[in-house]
């Protein structure tokens, strides 16, 4: 019997561009790993300040409408009163109270339990930081 519990690092570059990063297939080959035909859970964290985790569609466009919509809840101006980095980084610290540095999703006989057409996505609009870290738990 495998382990109840595994966990992983994942070192991701996301570039000096906001971005929307598609994490589904490192989390299913971390799976097949970790918890072949079992049931469970999948935790997803982002130990970093300035970036989130969603759930969302990819590749249909909304990935660039949710990068889009972050830009005008969360304009890069002088607005902010955390004021280091580049102009507006500040917003970038406000991003984890919309989108959560963490998601819990179900696995049920080693797989993800997702939607047709989710995806388990890294949202990093901190372009002074463009290496992240993503932490994968499996809890049988």
């Amino acid at each position: 019997m495998a382990d109840a519990f595994r966990t992983s690092t994942l070192d991701i570059t996301t570039g000096s561009e906001q971005t929307v990063y598609d994490l589904t297939g490192d989390c299913e080959a971390f799976l097949r790993d970790a918890a072949p035909d079992q049931d469970g859970l999948l935790n997803i964290f982002v130990p970093h300040a300035t970036a989130g985790v969603a759930i969302l569609e990819t590749g249909a466009g909304s990935d660039d409408d949710l990068i889009a919509i972050l830009r005008d809840l969360l304009p890069a101006d002088d607005r902010w009163r955390h004021r280091h980095g580049t102009p507006g980084h500040g917003r970038d610290h406000v991003l984890p109270a919309l989108v959560a540095p963490h998601a819990t999703l179900p696995v049920l006989a080693g797989r993800l339990a997702l939607g047709t057409w989710q995806s388990i996505c890294l949202v990093d609009t901190n372009v002074d930081n463009p290496q992240r870290q993503v932490r994968l738990s499996f809890l049988g």
